[in-house]
């Protein structure tokens, strides 16, 4: 993947993963496809996802894998990201904005895509910009006819109370980040 993002790790085709929602996600996924590659969109039960939902992204492969439509994000991904992306395409989000991470994200998409991989990603927020916290993530491959990726479940998770504490604490001072709240480890 050239076009990485700026101290983020990847991983492919983990086998387990620590973060419950992540890992359940895997195992989900794997269930889900049985003996095939890998299971198809209509496989995927939002009703079966229920508490998870608020992590997960549906993601659309466009032709020729050279862009990529939200086509679903959770509560919760909206929130950290301060907007509900839902049917823009990453080059619509990132273009004349900061052109560097849509390449980063998107090169996740297409090694997940091109490669019928599982992409397991985790880091630092920085590549997005200033009031980012770290993050976890993982992208896994669907496809309707057992070959081409067409669609991406993908899950993108953060310690929300850290997050939303900062948050607050940047609103509370004007929309200015002051002290960084202590993180579980710290306490």
């Amino acid at each position: 993947m050239n076009d990485r993002l700026h101290r983020v790790e990847t991983q492919i085709n983990p086998v387990a993963l620590e973060n419950e929602t992540l890992g359940f996600l895997l195992a989900y996924w794997n269930g889900k496809r049985g003996a095939r590659a890998m299971p198809s969109r209509g496989d995927i039960k939002a009703s079966e996802l229920k508490e998870h939902l608020g992590w997960v992204m549906l993601v659309e492969v466009l032709p020729g894998i050279t862009d990529f439509r939200y086509r679903l994000m959770g509560t919760l991904v909206t929130q950290y990201f301060f907007k509900d992306s839902t049917g823009k395409t990453v080059k619509e989000i990132y273009d004349g904005y900061n052109e560097a991470a849509g390449k980063g994200v998107s090169a996740i998409f297409r090694k997940c895509a091109r490669d019928k991989a599982i992409v397991h990603a985790r880091g630092d927020s920085g590549w997005i910009g200033e009031g980012y916290e770290p993050f976890e993530c993982i992208c896994l491959p669907l496809s309707d006819d057992g070959e081409t990726v067409n669609m991406i479940l993908h899950a993108f998770v953060f310690d929300k109370s850290s997050v939303m504490m900062a948050r607050e604490i940047a609103r509370a001072n004007g929309g200015e980040i002051i002290a960084v709240p202590p993180t579980r480890a710290d306490a």
